[in-house]
């Protein structure tokens, strides 16, 4: 009797080996919401080229589902949509959920200067993970990327602030409020609505990347540029829900780690750069938008205008018991080291 019982039990824990090692062997599919159009360069070359690289890495045991457009959640719901579980991953901007990441306004402060995508993107993602904010600790968050600097596409051309000021222009998050410093009225919508907006003259202007000149079609309904790369930057996240995340085997959570920061260094700190380019081209040779540059008296009118919303960020985090002059000057000292990189 005693010899059957132990006959059982190795039988059963192999049997329970066996499972255990099928488990972690059975294919992993993910739901990644996002926002951005099925045919926009952020679906074509980023998610699918990241679910392409996780695929290949894990032998086919990582299948990342994507969901574009808002089909599973709305642009400003997502963040919080990974949080609850409805979406595995989301990428989203941080922007669209003003004022639930305080600390990482100091990426989008206007007053810095980011010569490209790829260094507005190092600079967060460095500062990112030197100070481990507890904003985004309700995730596990993959990687970020941010356009890099942004202008203003108006239907009316802008030369001077006398020109921008009473002007609906649309705006997320710090933008918003860069943009009323400036006399401008913001008005506060996902970029996905943006296009309509100015369709119908509900706003006049848009400040944002080039590339949304051609990728969301911006240079059909506008016809001026002003180039304002002081003005803007805009932060993006790719995160995880954390019990999806603590549901992988070890060794699936490394090899998504290992991928996905190759893949930020190869292709989606840099996403924008290109984007931007060809946007431009598009727009001046195929649309005729007509670029404005603002001459030096001008731009220096518009910098002492923004500078204070750096000293409110100060205030802000003062407040919350947070360094937000070592923060601040981490984002300066990254912006200094990474314009003179790439």
């Amino acid at each position: 009797m005693k010899r059957m019982g132990l006959t059982f039990m190795v039988a059963l824990l192999a049997l329970l080996f066996i499972s255990t090692a099928a488990m972690a062997q059975r294919p992993v599919s993910l739901r990644l919401a996002h926002f951005f159009p099925a045919t926009h360069p952020a679906e074509t070359e980023l998610v699918q080229g990241w679910a392409k690289a996780l695929a290949e890495a894990s032998n086919g045991r990582i299948e990342v589902v994507s969901y574009p457009g808002q089909t599973l959640l709305a642009a400003p719901e997502i963040y919080d949509g990974v949080v609850t579980g409805i979406a595995d991953i989301g990428l989203s901007a941080f922007a669209y959920t003003r004022g639930r990441f305080p600390l990482l306004e100091a990426f989008e402060l206007p007053g810095v200067t980011y010569k490209n995508s790829k260094v507005a993107s190092q600079v967060a993602w460095d500062g990112i993970k030197a100070l481990n904010p507890a904003e985004v600790q309700d995730t596990k968050l993959l990687m970020v990327l941010a356009t890099g600097p942004g202008d203003l596409f108006t239907k009316s051309p802008v030369r001077t602030l006398e020109d921008l000021r009473g002007m609906e222009i649309r705006a997320t998050g710090l933008s918003a409020k860069t943009l009323a410093a400036l006399g401008a009225i913001p008005v506060a919508m996902p970029q996905s609505e943006a296009y309509e907006a100015l369709s119908r003259g509900l706003v006049k202007g848009n400040l944002s990347p080039l590339e949304v000149l051609q990728g969301w079609r911006h240079a059909e309904v506008t016809d001026y540029l002003t180039l304002t790369p002081f003005l803007y930057n805009t932060l993006f996240f790719v995160t995880m829900n954390q019990r999806a995340w603590d549901r992988l085997p070890e060794d699936l959570q490394a090899l998504i780690t290992e991928v996905s920061e190759q893949f930020f260094h190869d292709v989606a700190k840099g996403l924008w750069d290109a984007q931007n380019e060809t946007g431009l081209a598009y727009a001046v040779e195929t649309t005729g938008q007509q670029v404005i540059t603002l001459s030096e008296e001008e731009t220096a009118r518009w910098t002492e205008l923004v500078l204070p919303i750096q000293a409110e960020f100060l205030e802000d985090m003062a407040g919350r018991g947070l360094p937000g002059q070592e923060i601040l000057d981490l984002v300066i000292e990254l912006s200094g080291k990474y314009n003179t990189k790439y």
